[in-house]
């Protein structure tokens, strides 16, 4: 006698689940959800979410998918307590939002989710955060601290970078500059740091070859309980010279920060270092103020082109507006026109007289070795020391640093 017995496949075990007040309003999440998961995953309200994260059935868990929308922003709580929910047991979280306050998802990224996606979700992106979720942690560059101890008894000088256009080099210039003041004296050389504030295309990292380190996440995410030895650490050093803190790994809203954030890391950098060099995002924004006032001398790169002499003129309407020191920008013409160019020399002067301005830092054209050092992620001084742009920078740099050095004699 023989029986036959209807052999079912076990269900595939769960890894995931979405968590929404309903899923039905992100079908796009839905489908992605199915690309990269098949039947291995399943959907949760907020109201279950929590007590079935402690259960033996969510061992198998590798994260959940919060998704909100503006209509939730009253639950900021609850979703709150979900991250905690699901970092206490070892669970990872996406955040999917749609319409949500920069406020609102600050203070779940706080909580301590570990990727954001906007929603609608852009080609891939799910994908994308599922494979960093599940890839091994990188390796952290050793730093010697023992070469990073931060006295806190400095008060250092703020140079702050905004290019008044995009591709007018302030970040080069940032760069290059930073570089000739960490090396401007080799018997007492200044500490010197570099911020990269531009959150969303910051190219500090790029440009001197340095790891995005998670530290620098953590630190902008909770200003209010860092200390000296946080903000050291967030740190990467070139070279031993110079100390950069770079933009974050993932692109971040501007206003992720807030102008007391961005108080607390310029005093932090002030009390550390003798030169801080701040590379800022050519838009304008709340806490661009911050640095009009904590800057000694707040550097505006533009090009001898219409769209830099319109933004000049538009900025400096801004900043009149609102009562703001537009008298601290100092004006740097990258790509200027050569001694022997009459008819360029002639363009500036007409320039700066339209604009009521005074251009007082003439960069030349560095050519393609400029973009080179870049892309290998070296300082021209480095890569190009005779460079006419690098001598330029270099120039200026010892300008600086022999007016700091009679400022601080006189006192």
């Amino acid at each position: 006698m023989t029986s036959s017995v209807a052999l079912q496949p076990e269900a595939a075990p769960i890894v995931a689940c979405t968590i929404s007040r309903d899923v039905q309003n992100f079908d796009l999440l839905i489908e992605d959800m199915e690309t990269e998961l098949g039947e291995s995953w399943g959907d949760l309200s907020f109201e279950d979410a929590k007590l079935f994260m402690t259960q033996p059935d969510a061992a198998a868990l590798e994260f959940v998918a919060i998704a909100l929308d503006s209509e939730d922003e009253d639950r900021l709580a609850v979703i709150s307590d979900l991250i905690r929910t699901a970092t206490e047991n070892a669970i990872k979280v996406i955040v999917i939002a749609e319409d949500v306050s920069p406020i609102a998802l600050h203070q779940l990224l706080k909580q301590g989710a570990e990727e954001f996606v906007p929603y609608p979700l852009p080609d891939g992106a799910l994908h994308d955060a599922i494979e960093r979720l599940r890839a091994p942690a990188p390796e952290q560059p050793d730093i010697d601290t023992r070469k990073l101890k931060g006295s806190g008894n400095h008060d250092g000088v703020v140079l702050a970078v905004h290019g008044l256009a995009g591709g007018v080099g302030s970040t080069t210039f940032a760069v290059n500059m930073a570089w000739e003041l960490a090396t401007i004296d080799k018997k007492d050389p200044p500490k010197v740091c570099i911020l990269d504030l531009d959150l969303q295309q910051g190219s500090i990292a790029t440009y001197l070859d340095l790891a995005r380190r998670d530290a620098v996440f953590e630190l902008l995410s909770d200003t209010e309980n860092m200390d000296q030895d946080a903000f050291l650490q967030a740190l990467v050093p070139f070279e031993e010279k110079m100390y950069a803190l770079t933009a974050p790994a993932e692109m971040l809203p501007l206003d992720f920060i807030s102008s007391d954030d961005v108080q607390r890391i310029i005093d932090a950098a002030k009390a550390n270092f003798d030169y801080v060099i701040v590379d800022m995002p050519s838009t304008v924004v709340q806490w661009t103020e911050v640095l009009l006032h904590s800057a000694h001398v707040y550097f505006a790169p533009l090009e001898l082109d219409m769209r830099s002499a319109q933004n000049a003129l538009r900025m400096i309407r801004a900043l009149k507006s609102e009562d703001l020191p537009f008298e601290k920008l100092r004006y740097v013409l990258n790509r200027a026109p050569k001694f022997t160019d009459l008819s360029g020399k002639s363009r500036v002067k007409r320039m700066a007289e339209s604009l009521d301005i005074k251009i007082e830092v003439l960069l030349p054209d560095g050519g393609k070795p400029v973009m080179e050092a870049n892309d290998q992620g070296l300082p021209l001084a480095n890569a190009a020391a005779k460079n006419p742009y690098r001598k330029e920078v270099r120039k200026l740099a010892t300008s600086v640093h022999e007016l700091n050095l009679s400022v601080a004699e006189a006192e």
